[in-house]
């Protein structure tokens, strides 16, 4: 007998429909093809002894299974329940009449358990998208792909409920949310907030600017100086995610197989800290069998990297394309998958290897030549995707010990979302472009016109530091986020001072 059962296969963000038939005829042997990967490959033991171990029979005859495409390599344990399921209706052991109706996946352990999948978000969009009446998943995934509308998701804790389904001898009912009353639930404010930072007002309003604009930014300064401190309240001054984009971040979080929280929903901006010693492919995703890297897990929040030097060379270099693209594409021989990443990127540094050159007080004891050849550990190219440079220095005991209060977070957001508001209204005709940091040739054209006392000023930036066409354009950038913060119109000679500024540390002027 021949049955059809649904699965699905994630690649890049995005599910692929497998269809799984299953024939059991007279003969003895055991067949498994489509081009199962090992884990696919072992899931005739686990499917053997967990209907055994469940009071379940499994066929001792000649059983076949063809996943197709046949040409799309099947990767991953969570086709156990529907190859399982195929089983059994082709055994005859359940109802065959609704497996039509469901997109079933699922991992099982040897007792019958289920557990739990990754992709289990994109795998619910494709059943919806391809008119299903519903999916099957173990409870674990069920909120989180019960975020689709229009779909019925029934969560179940082992394989003989599922059985019960679909003879239907136990009555299921499908897991239903309110997503936008989650999403709006979850909109907590972040923990962290500028009113704990004392003095450092220069430095505050550097990350207000960059959270206004999107633009990423470097802080440089000695140990002890408040960077980490600063950079982890950075959260707490960006606008809340829309709805769209908190879907979007956890369809990438699903497909990792890190989507955390009972809801099933990412409602806060990612705030993403790798170690210095993370390699380029867990940076940037990829590996065998491709997965997202912390690149993409920081999709529509921040990507904190501390200690900037330390981090590998090669791991910094391929920051380049995810920087200016906002997406990142890994290729294999037989397919290519793209995984979003349009991030910001806040990075810290100590200036020299002692951590003290330009300090106020302490002498910095690195010998000649030290800082540059410290600062070379940054590329160049890498330098000038970064927005904002600025020098962090120690807060004095006078600020440290003054007890007036600093500005709360709530307070500089609001400035954030009016500029953001100004932002959205400006680039409305374009659905790829939400803030200044994403402007492209076109959009500085004609948002950052530039009278003649702003040109003047720019042009002697350009010859005393000697930046690039890169920087010029960034500083175009922040300088319109100013304005926009200013409530300005056009761009004002002041509002390209404070952006050249904002370039000080660019690599003729910071090491000399």
């Amino acid at each position: 007998m021949l049955v059809k059962t649904y699965g699905g296969s994630v690649q890049g963000v995005d599910a692929t429909l497998i269809t799984i038939e299953v024939s059991v005829s007279k003969g003895s042997k055991f067949f498994l093809v489509g081009l199962p990967d090992k884990a696919v490959q072992e899931a005739s033991i686990r499917i053997d002894t967990a209907l055994k171990n469940t009071n379940l029979h499994s066929p001792q005859k000649k059983t076949v299974i063809n996943m197709a495409p046949a040409d799309l390599k099947k990767e991953g344990a969570a086709y156990d329940l529907p190859i399982a399921i195929g089983i059994l209706g082709a055994t005859e052991q359940i109802k065959k009449e609704k497996l039509n109706d469901f997109l079933i996946m699922g991992e099982l352990s040897l007792d019958g358990n289920l557990q739990p999948i990754k992709g289990a978000l994109p795998m619910a969009i494709l059943a919806r998208e391809l008119g299903f009446k519903g999916i099957l998943l173990p409870e674990q995934n069920a909120k989180e792909a019960a975020i689709v509308n229009d779909l019925d998701v029934y969560g179940f804790k082992d394989i003989l409920q599922v059985v019960h389904f679909f003879n239907e001898t136990e009555t299921f009912s499908p897991i239903e949310i309110d997503t936008r009353k989650i999403f709006f639930d979850n909109l907590r404010y972040p923990d962290h907030d500028f009113e704990d930072v004392k003095g450092q007002e220069n430095i505050k309003r550097a990350m207000e600017i960059a959270a206004a604009g999107g633009h990423n930014l470097i802080l440089i300064g000695p140990p002890g100086a408040g960077k980490t401190m600063l950079a982890k309240r950075f959260s707490s001054i960006l606008p809340p995610m829309t709805l769209y984009e908190a879907l979007e971040t956890t369809k990438i979080h699903s497909v990792a197989g890190k989507v955390e929280g009972s809801e099933g929903l990412v409602s806060q901006r990612p705030f993403r800290n790798p170690h210095h010693t993370i390699s380029s492919v867990a940076l940037i995703g990829g590996g065998t069998n491709p997965q997202p890297g912390e690149v993409s897990m920081a999709h529509n929040g921040v990507l904190f990297l501390d200690e900037l030097p330390e981090f590998q060379r090669s791991a910094l270099e391929v920051l380049r394309q995810p920087l200016e693209d906002r997406k990142v594409t890994i290729s294999r021989a037989k397919f290519t998958v793209d995984y979003p990443s349009s991030l910001m990127l806040i990075a810290s540094m100590n200036p020299c290897p002692c951590g003290y050159y330009n300090h106020p007080e302490k002498e910095c004891i690195c010998p000649g030549g030290a800082v540059q050849k410290y600062l070379n550990k940054i590329s160049g190219p890498l330098l000038d995707r970064i927005d904002l440079h600025v020098e962090v220095t120690p807060v004095s005991f006078e600020e440290l010990s003054d007890a007036k209060p600093s500005e709360k977070s709530t307070n500089i957001r609001a400035r954030v979302i009016k500029a953001r508001g100004i932002q959205t209204k400006r680039f409305s005709s374009s659905n790829k472009i939400h803030s200044n940091a994403q402007m492209n040739a076109q959009h500085l054209k004609n948002s950052c016109q530039l009278n003649n006392e702003c040109k003047s000023l720019i042009k002697q930036a350009m010859n005393k530091l000697d930046l690039s066409a890169r920087a010029y354009n960034r500083i175009l950038k922040v300088a319109r986020t100013i304005a926009d913060l200013d409530q300005q119109e056009n761009i004002q000679p002041n509002h390209i001072a404070e952006a050249i500024q904002y370039r000080s540390l660019d690599r003729d002027s910071w090491a000399g």
